[in-house]
């Protein structure tokens, strides 16, 4: 067959030597103006999670206030609870607690029926669980009745914490921000989940636990999409909070010594509070059924406000969030048995709270379960071998915070992330690291739900709320 001869250069036409070198500057050019369209269209996502992040600081600084100001209006206080319903009678404490929790359950009740009469009726859906399905509209009538009832159960000492329901209504406010952006669908998951991190980040001061939260548990590591706008959101609403409320770290502690026989310590606390955290989600399970048992929700609710007082009574420590309680856990000058005392009656107030169906959260009190068991066990440990060993039993009350918190939320990098930020004791990431990676392992056998799938917030609808 005859074939056609390559042509020679002197054959090849003029243009043709020159065309590879107009194809690179061709690409160079389309790579170019790509970059400049890509950084076109993520600049209004980006600037949108900075009116995010200042919004969702200031809607956690007015939900403090109003919290505060519920406490004002009960207690004739404005301290942290504990401290409040010291200055309190006993028989006041039960009566706060009683009333304020029945006037919760009243809110929540009628506010669910007013609910009902909306265009998306009763059903609430949890904020994680909308930013894992893509849900990007919350119900605002749902979210506006919990938020009253949880406004009523914390300003009048439930054993639970106000941080959860913080969370909760900044993702109300940022998914009802791109209504008024007009933000198309796909901007508007992005910013729930800036809501979400901007959230935690404001609350407990954690800007990097903020965006690991989100990433650990809404969106996965994988949505290279989302991480700017969530660093930014998050960056924000942790500036103005550290501006306007307070620049030290949550819990303000002195630099820890870390020692090697700390990472020996960690492993045995680790496998430890793996149970303890079980036993902590189990305990909440079975007050919650117990519970279930009384059909009225404004009754059942005030059931759980009257063994909360009555517990208050003889241990007016229960009140609240547990904040002051790791605060003092982190001092290690409490004795463990008294240590042991409030951390049993906490664990009793908080399943009272949780069970009943006050809107709150238990990721606090989870916190403190972590802290006064790490304190306990430095202590008892300290009699029994040399004080050389133990070293300072403040590195357990850490280690045994993001042990705790592991157990309960299986969210492993987030207890690492938030609990050295919360401390600011980044020295002690190695045996935090060891106890987290144990009490994960150890937990994830016994088969139970990590808080009701939601780490921060356990609310009144039941597993998955």
């Amino acid at each position: 067959m005859p074939t056609n001869p390559t042509p020679t250069v002197e054959e090849r036409p003029a243009d043709a030597a020159a065309h590879p070198r107009v194809t690179r500057t061709g690409r160079r050019r389309l790579l170019r103006a790509a970059r400049w369209s890509a950084t076109a269209a993520a600049l209004p996502v980006w600037l949108r999670a900075v009116v995010t992040g200042c919004v969702v600081a200031f809607v956690t600084i007015a939900f403090r206030w109003l919290v505060q100001a519920v406490e004002w209006l009960a207690t004739g206080q404005t301290s942290e609870l504990a401290q409040a319903a010291r200055a309190l009678a006993p028989w006041q404490r039960l009566a706060v607690c009683s009333v304020g929790a029945l006037l919760a359950g009243l809110a929540l009740h009628w506010g669910n029926r007013w609910a009902a009469r909306g265009p998306r009726g009763d059903v609430h859906v949890d904020y994680i669980d909308a930013a894992r399905a893509g849900h990007v509209d919350l119900n605002d009538r749902t979210n506006l009745a919990r938020s009253v009832s949880a406004l009523l159960s914390i300003g009048t000492g439930a054993s639970i914490g106000r941080e959860g329901p913080m969370v909760q209504v900044s993702a109300w406010a940022a998914s009802t921000l791109p209504r008024l952006f007009k933000a198309p669908p796909e901007q508007r998951r992005i910013l729930l989940v800036c809501g979400i991190a901007a959230g935690i980040a404001a609350t407990y001061r954690a800007p990097v636990a903020g965006v690991v939260f989100v990433l650990e548990l809404a969106l996965g590591f994988f949505a290279r999409h989302a991480v700017a706008p969530v660093l930014i959101a998050a960056g924000t609403a942790s500036c103005l909070s550290w501006m306007v409320v307070d620049a030290r770290p949550l819990y303000a502690v002195a630099p820890l010594q870390m020692q090697a026989s700390s990472l020996l310590f960690a492993v045995a606390a680790g496998v430890l509070f793996g149970g303890v955290g079980w036993a902590f989600l189990h305990v909440m399970e079975l007050s919650r059924r117990a519970f279930a048992h009384v059909r009225s929700l404004p009754l059942r609710m005030g059931l759980g406000g009257v063994l909360v007082g009555a517990l208050s009574a003889y241990v007016p420590e229960v009140w609240g969030n547990g904040y002051g309680l790791v605060a003092s856990a982190l001092q290690g000058v409490d004795a463990w048995q008294w240590l042991a005392l409030v951390l049993l009656a906490k664990v009793a107030a908080t399943s009272f709270s949780a069970g009943s169906g006050a809107i709150g959260g238990v990721f606090t009190p989870a916190l403190f379960v972590g802290a006064a068991g790490g304190g306990v066990l430095a202590r008892v440990a300290a009699l029994e071998l040399p004080a050389a060993w133990v070293g300072d039993a403040r590195v357990l009350v850490v280690i045994g915070m993001a042990a705790v918190l592991t157990s309960t939320t299986r969210a492993p990098l987030m207890a690492i992330t938030i609990v050295l930020e919360m401390t600011n004791q980044f020295q002690l990431t190695m045996p935090v690291m060891l106890a987290c990676a144990m009490a994960y392992a150890v937990s994830t056998q016994f088969g139970t739900r990590p808080l009701y799938g939601n780490p921060i917030e356990a609310g009144s609808a039941g597993p998955g709320n």
